[in-house]
């Protein structure tokens, strides 16, 4: 992890020097960064290491996206809570929390021998990234200026997307040459490294200012029922009992916003989506952007190890081309939202986004190995475009006090927006693999699959560039 740590720095040392950051802004960057890049590491390499984990427990498809689905849920569940949380008793105090909760889930994952246990501790991992998901932005935002609010989170973004570029390349290599289970050794070390630079440089929290109050349990009951049984549901599709989970699921959703609406102790501001249009459009496009893109690498990863019959290294090595190209923009695009109003990089990058996706439907076993990359690429410039620009729209419409509502309810979009991804994802399955492993699907039946899959997310996309472009503009601060 300290290799990490200076990669991230180092690459970013000129907006170090430019901006004359204090010592401890400086250690406030690298290790927000620092757990960005662990988060995503560990989910991308995870996505590399799915055809072997299938084998080693004999999991059905569903079951399969489930490993992924499990983390997803878990941080959607918590992560609104825990922005409030967070604005009650101190962003720095939860997010050391987070470092600790993910590290000792990781540690167990590594030696599970069932599925199902793997699945369980893959909620308990996902729980401790919605503690530093949530608080890290809150974290960033609230030591630097407003001027320098799209840089920093820029930077931070593109933390996130160099986890996910190592991830697919070193999970696919450990996964062909040490094992699936080694994915998991390796992120517990970086965990314990992590942990301990967390309670060493981060510092603690002043007075918070909501610290007498408390969370809307019951509001935030039904929230947490509504998501379980909306995602558990669309794995039992087709069937009845699937479908009725399913509208149970949506009904519990709609019980929590109208308790959210008239609570005085609420755990989501009800009146910052209805009222405030600069912050409700740029959620709601990021909700679309994430519900169109997150299953890509999945996907992706699957039709690479088997239609065209590649090994995990490789297909890591293919697959990196996304993230890395993230990664190299994402800052750049920080920097210009500064500058530019943040809804022209946006829209842009949402038109790419669609693009590449439907591009995606027509792969086969006929498409070459550079055409894929240049499709990765293509998407990757497209969401650098997107996300750090919105997450500065977002970031700079509430006001400080709102800040680690705002990083909450932003981070719960993204996560909500990757499990609607992988939701489709595994309806897809459902539907045309049955209880089938995804080795004994006749291979014209996953190429449907990926053909239609990728043309329902273009098409999620293509409603996402209306609320990019007319959410408003931001008002700059001085």
């Amino acid at each position: 992890m300290a290799n990490s740590l200076y990669i991230c720095c180092s690459q970013n040392a000129t907006y170090v020097f430019f901006m004359n950051w204090t010592r401890t802004q400086v250690s406030i960057v690298a290790i927000v960064a620092a757990t960005s890049f662990m988060g995503t590491f560990l989910i991308s390499s995870v996505n590399i290491a799915l055809p072997a984990i299938e084998k080693s427990f004999g999991l059905d498809a569903i079951k399969l996206s489930w490993v992924v689905t499990s983390f997803l849920l878990a941080t959607a569940i918590f992560l609104l809570p825990v922005g409030r949380w967070g604005d009650m008793v101190g962003v720095r105090r939860i997010f050391k929390i987070g470092v600790l909760i993910f590290t000792f889930a990781s540690l167990l994952c590594g030696f599970v021998n069932h599925g199902i246990l793997l699945i369980i501790l893959r909620f308990l991992q996902g729980i401790g990234a919605a503690f530093t998901s949530t608080t890290g932005p809150a974290i960033l935002v609230s030591a630097f200026l407003p001027q320098h609010r799209g840089r920093v989170l820029g930077i931070s973004v593109s933390a996130v997307y160099l986890g996910l570029a190592f991830g697919p390349f070193v999970g696919g290599f450990i996964t062909q040459y040490l094992g699936w289970r080694s994915i998991f050794h390796v992120s517990s070390v970086l965990g314990i490294l992590t942990t301990i630079i967390a309670f060493t440089f981060l510092g603690s929290d002043g007075v918070a200012e909501d610290q007498s109050k408390k969370i809307d349990l019951r509001g935030t009951l039904f929230y947490v029922l509504g998501l379980f049984a909306l995602v558990y549901g669309s794995s039992n599709i087709p069937d009845l009992f699937g479908w009725l989970l399913m509208a149970a699921g949506v009904i519990a959703l709609v019980v929590f916003w109208n308790f959210e609406k008239s609570s005085s102790l609420p755990v989501i501001n009800t009146k910052l989506f209805t009222q405030n249009r600069l912050f409700a459009f740029s959620n709601l496009a990021a909700l679309i952007n994430y519900s169109a893109t997150f299953a890509i690498v999945f996907l992706l990863s699957l039709f690479l190890q088997k239609i065209l019959g590649l090994s995990p290294q490789s297909a890591g090595s293919i697959l990196i081309a996304q993230p890395i190209t993230m990664a190299i923009f994402s800052p750049v695009a920080g920097r210009m939202s500064d500058s530019v109003q943040p809804r022209y990089l946006t829209t842009l990058g949402m038109i790419m986004c669609t693009i590449g996706l439907a591009s995606f439907a027509f792969v086969s076993a006929s498409t070459s190995i550079l055409q894929i990359v240049i499709q990765l690429i293509w998407v990757g410039l497209g969401f650098a475009l997107f996300s750090s620009p919105n997450m500065n729209t977002i970031m700079s419409s509430v006001s400080k006090t709102q800040y680690g509502l705002a990083s909450g309810s932003a981070a719960t979009m993204r996560v909500i927006g990757q499990i609607v991804s992988m939701t489709i994802a595994t309806l897809f399955f459902a539907v045309l693999f049955g209880k089938q492993t995804v080795d004994m699907v006749p291979s014209h039946i996953f190429q449907k699959m990926i053909k239609w899959g990728f043309l329902c997310f273009a098409l999620i996309s293509s409603i996402g560039i209306y609320f990019s472009y007319y959410r408003g503009k931001v008002k700059r601060e001085g």
